[in-house]
């Protein structure tokens, strides 16, 4: 089998409310995500606008298909005397504070392309960087500059990916020529979130919805060669360490040279290990926030949250420990709490779950070699895997608080998966962060 890129776009499910139930047509697998992409430079891109007609994503249509809703098309350059700076962007009064930084990621000058996901205020950015080599003394032998659009949702954001690409060649080809920009705009411009921190046109954005079974098609990516699989491939046993971290909504760092596309997409996948599908659950969760790309510009921002994901490529901020409780350098996950010191530990039932999930995906590859599935991809299996993983220990937990004497034994644990004296301290922190009542008497080694 053919080893694939790490590099493909974000799933098709984000955020947003739970939807109501779908046709009786539907079913899971069904979706068009999983096929159909085509490669193009640095991500998997269905469907690219070239400016000539409305832009689609490829596939056949959701269930209820996501308007475009781009708030913001910009042009940020370099400039050898002062900087990052924004050059040209439509509509002409908007806040961009801060964006120069976010869509050219420090160190960025070291490459040739790059893409980057990004957090603006209520919004999230996709921007699209070049390196090109020119003869001018005046620009030190470099152009660089990034393309780049805001959307309330960062759903649908990878559907421009090829536009942005080529946008971002012309403008280095041809600096000041906008037109196709202001074209895209005028076909794609959205609204601008309210004062009171809601789109206008959407609701309140919740990170953690109840997920019910039907809407699994929907999470489907726009390729096969998906980024969760390579994340589960890049991270191995360490994948449970990360599950762990994002199920008790720590605030997590992960940091990377450039390039930072591929790394954007392990900040959504390690949110995505959280999920979790029970009903009545979400509204007791600190929400996880994917931050996507951040720099030193966001560290007073930071400072207020209490849980998030984010990348950056500004090794300062390993220094910054009030900013974080899990930072990832590679394949290195650390945390300075000692309290957390515990979690980083791989135990037997971690191991279990790894090796159950490797049995899994070899059977669903064999049964894709022999033709007897189509349909199923690795991105299904691993998504499922943890949300049913996650039910599994949330049903009991709140099975045991229904109870009478409201006891959490060893053999509970054992049943959720878990091993009774490894996640003894992962187990407290759970019952602790979603406000659990369960008493907990499995005994701690250390303390007999």
């Amino acid at each position: 089998m053919v080893e694939r890129s790490d590099e493909a776009p974000l799933l098709f499910w984000a955020e947003g409310p739970a939807v109501s139930a779908p046709p009786p047509a539907a079913e899971p697998g069904s979706s068009g995500g999983s096929g159909g992409g085509r490669r193009l430079g640095g991500g998997w891109s269905a469907a690219p606008w070239d400016g000539e007609g409305p832009a689609e994503a490829a596939g056949p249509p959701r269930a209820e298909a996501e308007e475009d809703q781009i708030v913001a098309v910009f042009v940020v350059t370099f400039d050898p005397r002062t900087g990052n700076m924004v050059e040209w962007c439509l509509p002409q009064d908007i806040d961009l504070e801060g964006v120069e930084f976010k869509s050219m990621a420090s160190g960025s000058h070291k490459i040739q392309s790059d893409f980057i996901y990004f957090r603006k205020g209520l919004c999230f950015g996709l921007a699209c960087f070049a390196n090109m080599p020119v003869e001018s003394e005046l620009e030190r032998g470099a152009r660089m500059k990034s393309v780049g659009i805001l959307s309330p949702s960062y759903t649908l954001l990878y559907r421009y990916m090829h536009f942005l690409e080529n946008q971002v060649r012309h403008q280095l080809e041809m600096p000041g020529h906008y037109s196709h920009l202001e074209a895209f705009y005028d076909d794609k411009k959205g609204v601008l979130p309210d004062s009171k921190g809601t789109p206008s046109s959407q609701q309140p954005v919740h990170w953690l919805p109840s997920i019910h079974r039907y809407m699994y098609p929907e999470m489907k990516i726009t390729h096969p060669a998906g980024c969760m699989s390579q994340f589960i491939k890049f991270f191995g046993e360490q994948i449970l360490v990360l599950w762990k971290f994002a199920l008790l909504r720590k605030r997590i760092l992960i940091f990377s040279p450039p390039p930072v596309g591929v790394v954007c997409y392990r900040v959504y996948c390690c949110c995505c290990l959280a999920n979790v599908s029970l009903p009545g659950l979400g509204g007791t969760v600190p929400e996880s926030k994917p931050f996507f790309y951040v720099n030193v510009a966001d560290i007073e921002m930071l400072e207020t949250e209490v849980s998030y994901v984010a990348c950056t490529t500004e090794k300062i901020f390993e220094q910054k420990r009030d900013l974080y409780d899990v930072y990832v350098d590679n394949q290195n996950v650390k945390t300075h709490h000692e309290h957390l010191q515990p979690l980083l530990k791989i135990n037997n039932a971690d191991k279990e779950k790894y090796r159950r999930l490797n049995d899994q995906r070899q059977m669903l590859m064999y049964s894709q070699e022999v033709g007897e599935d189509c349909s199923s991809c690795e991105e299904d299996l691993f998504i499922l895997f943890f949300m049913e993983q996650n039910n599994r220990i949330f049903q009991t937990l709140m099975e045991v608080s229904a109870s009478q004497d409201k006891t959490l034994t060893a053999d509970h644990a054992r049943g959720m998966g878990l091993d009774p004296q490894g996640d003894r301290s992962f187990l407290m922190d759970l019952l602790e962060v979603y406000g659990i009542d369960v008493m907990l008497v499995i005994d701690n080694p250390c303390c007999t």
